[in-house]
């Protein structure tokens, strides 16, 4: 009995000295590489889900990312 599941995890992408690095916080050791943004969303998903079957695989448990994510602007004086 085969069925999909969806899992929506929050994705970091910083640029690097040579391109683009992602990772998934709430999935330790979730990380990839690539020559630009597109090339990381992509690889991403795919780290992903070799983590997720691997965890699998161990028999332990995928945790669901519940953390609340908010984008702050934040007013400075500089006099």
């Amino acid at each position: 009995n085969n069925f999909m599941k969806q899992f929506t995890f929050r994705v970091i992408i910083q640029k690097d000295t040579s391109g683009f690095h992602g990772f998934v916080p709430s999935l330790p050791g979730c990380h990839t590489y690539g020559e630009n943004i597109e090339e990381v969303r992509k690889n991403i998903k795919e780290a992903v889900k070799g983590w997720i079957e691997a965890t699998k695989e161990q028999g332990w448990k995928v945790p669901n990312d519940e953390g609340i994510e908010t984008i702050e602007s934040i007013p400075y004086n500089y006099a």
